[in-house]
């Protein structure tokens, strides 16, 4: 399959290692420094260059704040019959986008990052196929993901936004809380150093990923959800009701079964 990667960053370079050996692959991306080093792949800075190559399946991995207007640009270059694709972490307005488009598509999402992830070891990780999405671009993307040995699941575009709000933006937001309060530490535990990893990890992330995904429309409820558990548990510190912090842990062990 002819297959164009929009957007050389962490995800774009990596889908272009996985699927170049196995199909006709090229990298497009406007700033020719990016393309420097992938392998056994096209590299293309002009929109021409995609007429040229008449892809079937577009990967849209650009940076999510440009990704519907990364679309708008390279359609008016497309074969009739080309899938247009995603793997945004955050849907909305997109299935609005590619009903109006005229083309068939397919929207999913690898829920791992390159920041976290250990990418030559990918069996623990999931990631999410729309199912509204052409029958034929979901088969192509389920190949993909089953060869990476990630676990699949189905969703719909809404049912999608409603699992990345719980997911990503209770640990999103739960770590920025914690980052925020951060001070020094001379001598940090290991629970507080794992937390900084991770707090680093995070804000490593493209701040307008880190926006979108917290203003995801499904948030605040999961974020109003965090707020009465800590006040909750900051009642029972201040009460000092030992009888209601075991209640609260077993709740919280419960949780974690």
């Amino acid at each position: 399959m002819k297959i164009l990667i929009l957007g050389a960053g962490k995800m774009g370079t990596f889908l272009t290692d996985v699927l170049c050996l196995q199909h006709e692959v090229a990298l497009f991306d406007t700033d020719p420094k990016r393309l420097r080093f992938v392998f056994n792949t096209l590299r293309m800075t002009q929109y021409d260059e995609i007429k040229a190559f008449e892809p079937e399946l577009v990967i849209n991995a650009v940076t999510l704040k440009y990704t519907i207007s990364a679309f708008e640009k390279v359609i008016p270059h497309l074969p009739a019959g080309c899938i247009l694709s995603d793997i945004a972490s955050v849907k909305t307005g997109l299935q609005a986008f590619y009903e109006k488009s005229g083309f068939r598509y397919v929207s999913s999402h690898p829920m791992f990052g390159p920041t976290f992830a250990t990418l030559d070891n990918l069996s623990t990780q999931s990631a999410i196929i729309i199912s509204e999405s052409d029958h034929l671009g979901k088969a192509f993307f389920k190949d993909l993901y089953n060869s990476l040995k990630l676990q699949i699941f189905d969703y719909t575009f809404t049912e999608h936004d409603e699992t990345i709000a719980y997911s990503l933006s209770i640990p999103f937001a739960s770590t920025l809380v914690f980052a925020s309060v951060m001070k020094h530490q001379k001598a940090p535990g290991t629970t507080f150093k794992r937390h900084l990893d991770i707090a680093r990890g995070l804000l490593s992330e493209d701040d307008f990923l880190l926006t979108e995904i917290l203003f995801n429309p499904f948030t605040v409820g999961q974020i109003e959800n965090i707020r009465a558990e800590l006040k909750n548990l900051l009642a029972i510190i201040e009460e000092k009701d030992s009888e209601k912090m075991k209640k609260f842990l077993t709740k919280v062990r419960r949780n974690l079964e």
